[in-house]
């Protein structure tokens, strides 16, 4: 038996759903009928978000542990966890203080393994139940200037993937979503960075359909961008070293650099 949930009357609960991405997630799955419990730090932004998707709202920082144990006895039963919380971790790893390291680390490994621990139990126990990691293309393949976000994400999904393997034949899947660059909205458009030609994008709709699909199929793993940056994900884990230096002819560097610059005030 294998995780498998009908989003229709599904109790979701969904973390960074004040981003970009996680308002388009959380609007995908209310309006498939999904009863949701929204997590972020902004209350302006997290509470009319709820409101208008008939949701519940929880304003937690998921940095700070007693906030993430807090979550954990306010949300409930929950039939679907939705890890979708992350800093984005970019610019060169000597330009972090340790206690931005350890930020980012809890925020994006540390909160979602915690979570999935406390959660899959109860899940197990009533044989339902389905837990999506938002990860990377960026923790299939690493580039410089980017080893933070990197560690976490390729963190999570071989988290994800190890956890697959435990909760087989339980009724509980678990599923890795890994997002390539997406317009629109999300931590990459908020940088504004140009991308190089070659580089393609999807948008936050594809992530939300993913996210969607990972919950009523349970599949292992969805990367969700074009064919060609799929393609050199998978070369780069396959032969990192000739991966890296494609990548800085195409203009990786370039891209790593106005990313981090643009992110810095968000470690």
């Amino acid at each position: 038996m294998s995780g498998h949930v009908d989003v229709r009357g599904a109790r979701v609960l969904l973390t960074g759903a004040t981003g970009g991405l996680g308002q388009a997630i959380a609007g995908e799955l209310a309006g498939r009928g999904a009863t949701l419990v929204l997590t972020g730090r902004n209350t302006e932004v997290l509470e009319p978000l709820a409101a208008s998707l008939g949701g519940e709202a929880l304003v937690v920082d998921l940095a700070r542990r007693d906030d993430v144990e807090r979550l954990l006895r306010e949300c409930g039963e929950v039939d679907v966890l939705v890890a979708n919380a992350a800093l984005p971790g970019s610019g060169r790893f000597d330009s972090y203080t340790v206690e931005q390291i350890d930020r980012v680390l809890d925020v994006n490994l540390r909160a979602p393994i915690v979570m999935g621990r406390a959660l899959a139990p109860g899940m197990v126990e009533r044989e339902r139940g389905q837990l999506v990691f938002i990860s990377s293309l960026s923790g299939k393949a690493a580039s410089g200037g980017a080893s933070m976000y990197s560690a976490t994400k390729f963190g999570l999904r071989g988290f994800a993937l190890s956890l697959r393997g435990d909760l087989h034949g339980q009724g509980v899947g678990a599923t890795v979503v890994n997002p390539g660059f997406i317009s629109e909205a999300g931590m990459f458009h908020d940088t504004g960075t140009k991308l190089p030609p070659g580089f393609g994008t999807k948008k936050p709709a594809d992530v939300a359909r993913a996210v969607v699909r990972a919950i009523e199929d349970d599949p292992a793993e969805i990367d969700v961008a074009p064919l060609t940056l799929r393609a050199g994900a998978a070369f780069g884990g396959l032969a990192p070293r000739l991966a890296d230096a494609v990548g800085r002819r195409l203009g990786s560097s370039e891209i790593a650099s106005q990313m981090g610059e643009a992110q810095s005030s968000k470690r």
